[in-house]
């Protein structure tokens, strides 16, 4: 079967989706890794382990589905890797959840020179963008930061791998803090930040910027002459991957994180909430905001507290259990910022709250309001993006937590929102293969329409509930802040 391979490289694995020449999934593959925290706050991974992931994967998927026409590539947002000439790292990857540089991202954010940077780059100051790693970087790790030859991305570092070149496309770029999304250049206010000059980055190329594989390396994992794409970020490409890429459909997904974004001829900032704009293509970018606390607190909640493991019944228990709760928990409110929160609060020295505690709350109560809180996550973000973009009538999901029926109708009841599944696979993959085929000439445009394999509408009975409690949960930050600061300088 003729066919097109997408691959994403994220935090906890890399996958590959074969996507037949009508868009449709037919196999995947997996390669699972994890991550090192040596301190509070940091966020590290071996490039050399997802480089490895990355061969095997694609192995994989060829044992599988035989050789592609063409190969996509995602990957995850706001990585950094000191490597010198020869593109070797001379320390480990910071992820996008490498939180060291709090402090620097609070500074540049209350400055006018830090929001120029903002609406110039379209990424939300935040410890997480490169600018604010560079910056940290710069300041405690001198002798690291001057050894550098260059700093790139893991997406980069692969791409060198493969084609011993630095290249850099406009969604990675634009995910930097470093790029002006208006003259696809770098941006040299935020060069000056940082330290650094342009040289020190790689060439930023176009989303359908394509090569074909010559052998390079060893282990013959890919056969010579394949043309390999290297499309966009992870984010972006999941809203084409879920047919989310029009205005009026937004895209909203759970995994570790989450995140809301919507699709747009222009950039959509919004000072207050800091939402990003990420480049898809020449012709669109891909706007919204992310939270830190996805699929992550319902984790922490089921294994800490729950007393489970991680595995699918469990979680298929833990739902069960939430499902004989009334919506709105009786009073019980969650902040679930567990690992601090990026929109639209930006606040690393944010933490986890429960509120409304009273006699009558059991533990299934408990299990019902951290879901809730992370649906309310979500809702304030997209009122945050909905403040600028065109009216959303459909929100396209897609990640983990599209297996439980009671979380993604709780979303939809708490957005007010008709929720598809669209495309149950990993979007984000499915996305890279689409762009993969359009960059190959193999499709002229990308698919505009599919049906959706289930659709949920808001229940109008318990909107009333949840308006009430939203309200709630966003005064509770606004009151409870200045002691979350508190207790985290208590803790440091």
């Amino acid at each position: 079967m003729h066919h097109v391979l997408g691959i994403d490289i994220g935090t906890g694995s890399t996958k590959a989706v074969a996507v037949d020449l009508s868009g449709k999934p037919f196999a995947e593959y997996q390669e699972m890794y994890s991550f090192n925290s040596p301190k509070p706050g940091y966020h590290e991974q071996d490039p050399e382990q997802i480089w490895a992931a990355f061969q095997k994967t694609i192995r994989g998927i060829i044992h599988k589905t035989g050789k592609p026409l063409a190969i996509g590539l995602s990957s995850a947002m706001h990585s950094l890797i000191p490597v010198d000439e020869n593109c070797r790292a001379l320390a480990p990857m910071m992820t996008w959840a490498d939180n060291r540089a709090f402090a620097i991202a609070k500074k540049l954010r209350a400055t006018d020179e830090g929001m120029a940077i903002y609406k110039a780059t379209g990424t939300p100051l935040h410890a997480m963008s490169p600018l604010c790693k560079l910056i940290w970087l710069k300041e405690n790790e001198p002798y690291l930061f001057s050894k550098a030859y260059k700093f790139i991305s893991i997406k980069e570092y692969i791409w060198y791998r493969l084609f011993n070149e630095f290249k850099v496309d406009h969604s990675i770029a634009s995910g930097a803090g470093l790029f002006d999304i208006s003259s696809l250049a770098w941006h040299k206010d935020s060069l000056k930040f940082a330290g650094i000059t342009e040289t020190q980055l790689s060439a930023p190329v176009a989303t359908s910027y394509t090569q074909k594989y010559a052998g390079r390396g060893s282990g013959n994992f890919l056969q010579p002459g394949t043309p390999v794409c290297i499309s966009a970020s992870d984010g972006c490409l999941a809203n084409l991957g879920s047919m989310a890429d029009k205005p009026g459909i937004a895209a909203i997904t759970i995994g570790t994180s989450g995140a809301v974004r919507v699709a747009s001829g222009k950039p959509l900032p919004n000072e207050t909430a800091m939402t990003f704009s990420y480049i898809l293509d020449a012709e669109t970018f891909i706007c919204g905001g992310p939270i830190n606390n996805g699929g992550i607190a319902m984790q922490w909640w089921i294994k800490n507290f729950i007393g489970a493991d991680l595995s699918e019944s469990e979680y298929g228990k833990a739902f069960k259990q939430i499902e004989q709760v009334p919506a709105g928990s009786e009073g019980l409110i969650f902040l679930p910022y567990l690992t601090g929160e990026r929109a639209p609060i930006w606040d690393s020295e944010s933490c986890g709250t429960f509120f409304g505690v009273k006699l009558q709350h059991t533990r299934n109560h408990f299990s019902r309001a951290v879901l809730e809180g992370i649906c309310f996550a979500l809702k304030d973000v997209l009122d945050a993006v909905q403040e600028n973009s065109t009216p959303i009538t459909q929100i396209n999901i897609s990640g983990g937590f599209v297996k439980s029926d009671v979380w993604v109708q709780t979303l939809a009841d708490i957005t007010g929102k008709k929720l598809a599944i669209v495309q149950p696979e990993d979007a984000s993959a499915v996305g890279a293969a689409l762009m993969a085929m359009k960059a190959a000439g193999l499709i002229n445009e990308y698919p505009t329409t599919t049906s959706a394999q289930q659709v949920f509408n808001p229940d109008d009975s318990v909107s009333g509930v949840y308006e009430k409690n939203f309200k709630i949960y966003r005064q509770l930050y606004v009151d409870l802040k200045a002691s979350m600061h508190r207790i985290t300088d208590i803790e440091d």
